[in-house]
């Protein structure tokens, strides 16, 4: 099959809603899977000065979750500020860890807020089409 729909999973990771402080996102099982992409819908920011810091992390058992390399990923973490949010941020995975999750690893500033969500998208599975 040669179209997209049926060759992609999509999970979310950390849920459309206003984040204040660091949170784990929920795991993806890449299994079965041969690359994915970690997506971060980035809505507007406020409070005095936000800085929102994410983070990619993998793991081989879904409970011990480590950052991941840089030479893991393609494209850079997202430190989103207002000078920088209303926007979608992409970071590749290519590592070999059979889970991934989205963080927001620090948060500073005066009564910080964001509008956000993460989805990780699993593609080029081993046997297409995807459920």
């Amino acid at each position: 099959m040669k179209d997209l729909k049926n060759n992609l999973s999509v999970s979310q990771s950390l849920l459309p809603a206003e984040q204040t402080a660091a949170a784990n996102g929920a795991s993806a099982d890449l299994q079965g899977f041969n690359s994915a992409c970690v997506i971060i819908d980035a809505g507007a920011s406020g409070g005095t000065t936000p800085d929102f810091t994410f983070e990619i992390q993998e793991s081989d058992d879904d409970t011990t979750f480590t950052a991941v390399a840089a030479v893991d990923l393609q494209g850079a973490e997202p430190q989103i500020t207002s000078a920088n949010d209303n926007d979608i941020y992409r970071v590749g995975y290519i590592g070999n860890k059979r889970y991934i999750r989205a963080v927001i690893s620090a948060v500073t500033g005066s009564s910080p807020t964001l509008l956000c969500s993460a989805s990780i998208i699993r593609s080029h599975a081993e046997q297409a089409p995807v459920a």
